[in-house]
């Protein structure tokens, strides 16, 4: 049985060890995010197959449209949330109540993977400067998008996870305004505010690169 795909994410991670094999976390690099667009065929023995219809105002309830992708390298949770372990921690899992400090990085990969957040990394424009704080929350608290809270829920410290968010995971109401982590730029609230406040035929599934830098016991 043969399907048709309008995306494919294409997403490479290169790790640096410095000498010693020390991790530098300024040298995690993202080699490439992005998708291939245009009209695809697979049979029942390709790499990724699909789970539903992605969620795109235009078609709202239709029975045809892009279909939502599931990648067999990645974990998926009930809630529907994907991810994969760049690197597995090795320190305790923050608990409910506890706050954390994460670094992170955000992508639009449903619409050709614009950058919304980096950090430590050149990306031109407002995006380059100075290095800007780690994101702080507490668990338990609603302060973050639901993809967020369940996926450092389950992290050991010092560990990078790669989320592929659906909307219904994302930012309430495709605002945001509403919910963190929100971008700390304004190319990068531009490029995030484009894609959820659209209302055509545009994906709004994200990306995250999350690493778990520190638990602060409550």
């Amino acid at each position: 049985m043969t399907c048709l795909l309008f995306a494919r994410l294409i997403v490479n991670c290169e790790v640096i060890l410095e000498a010693g094999g020390e991790f530098d976390r300024r040298k995690l690099l993202v080699s490439s995010v992005g998708l291939l667009i245009g009209a695809l065929t697979y049979d029942d023995g390709a790499i990724a197959e699909a789970s539903q219809f992605a969620d795109m105002p235009a078609i709202r309830g239709k029975d045809y449209g892009k279909t939502k992708m599931k990648y067999p390298d990645y974990t998926e949770t009930p809630s529907g949330l994907q991810y994969k372990d760049l690197r597995v921690g090795t320190g305790p899992i923050p608990k409910k109540g506890e706050k954390v400090v994460v670094d992170w990085d955000g992508y639009t990969i449903g619409y050709y993977g614009r950058i919304f957040e980096a950090r430590n990394k050149t990306k031109g424009g407002s995006f380059e400067g100075d290095e800007k704080e780690f994101f702080k929350f507490t668990l338990g608290s609603n302060e973050v998008i639901p993809a967020f809270e369940e996926a450092v829920s389950g992290m050991a410290l010092g560990g990078i996870r790669r989320l592929v968010v659906p909307p219904e995971l994302g930012y309430p109401e495709n605002d945001y305004n509403k919910s963190a982590p929100r971008p700390t730029t304004f190319s990068g609230q531009r490029a995030l505010d484009f894609v959820l406040k659209n209302q055509g035929l545009i994906d709004k599934t994200l990306l995250f690169d999350v690493e778990l830098l520190k638990i602060v016991p409550n």
